[in-house]
């Protein structure tokens, strides 16, 4: 139904976060389904209604400490197969999974202070198993170890709404500063930064042409120089070798 991001796991097993089934679909290389984590409600709106106010003592945005998601929008592996699942919309949480899809937590909630979101857009994980987590509407990365305890945030990539991590021995993090997909006049560069946050590099700015940007919502960085870059607003994948 809204196929929020698309990713491949390093053995080309393809994923799918369907934002508005609440689901992550697991398909091999020739497509077939191979686990489904989450679950399609009965019913789905369009629009969807304002969620609900939580119930007396649940925090808001953190949702059930379940596999049942509200609007997930990104999924990222460790080099042990677990996977992490940004369930970032109707909920503001990050829910991990083991590599054989079973619960194992969830952390995050709607707000402002470390390891709470305004939303989780983007999820990436790194060799380590740190976990990088897009939170646009605080205008910040925040890095978890591998068990959701925080570790740092990065705050100077604007407003990040795709993340990618390279692979190999010295990785590198993309994020996008997406500009909204109404607004052309702001924003749009992506990043480049070392995995401690130091900017390394950036290019592109908000647009319509080649080169440039209208809200950045995928970028594939399966080598640090070739970039697949998915803008919402220009509805187009962009090619980019860097030099």
């Amino acid at each position: 139904m809204f196929a929020q991001q698309v990713r491949i796991d390093p053995q080309d097993n393809i994923w799918v976060v369907d934002q508005m089934t609440n689901t992550v679909l697991k398909l091999d290389p020739e497509g077939r389904v191979q686990m489904i984590l989450g679950r399609k409600p009965e019913a789905v709106l369009v629009p969807v209604r304002a969620p609900a106010a939580p119930a007396t003592g649940q925090v808001a945005g953190a949702g059930a400490p379940t596999d049942v998601f509200n609007r997930p929008t990104d999924v990222a592996w460790d080099s042990a197969g677990n996977t992490f699942v940004a369930d970032g919309v109707g909920n503001q949480r990050v829910a991990k999974f083991d590599k054989n899809g079973v619960f194992v937590k969830s952390w995050g909630s709607k707000g402002t202070e470390p390891g709470q979101f305004g939303s989780a857009r983007a999820i990436a994980v790194d060799a380590q198993g740190n976990v990088y987590v897009a939170d646009p509407q605080n205008k910040r990365i925040q890095v978890f170890d591998n068990n959701g305890t925080f570790k740092t945030a990065i705050t100077n990539v604007g407003s990040p709404q795709a993340l990618c991590i390279t692979p190999g021995p010295n990785q590198v993090l993309y994020s996008s500063n997406s500009n909204p997909a109404n607004d052309i006049d702001v924003g749009g560069e992506i990043y480049k930064l070392k995995l401690d946050g130091t900017v390394i590099g950036k290019f592109g700015k908000a647009g319509r042409l080649p080169k440039e940007f209208n809200f950045v919502n995928a970028i594939d960085c399966r080598t640090e120089n070739g970039l697949l870059v998915g803008e919402i607003g220009n509805l187009r994948v962009q090619k980019l070798a860097l030099h």
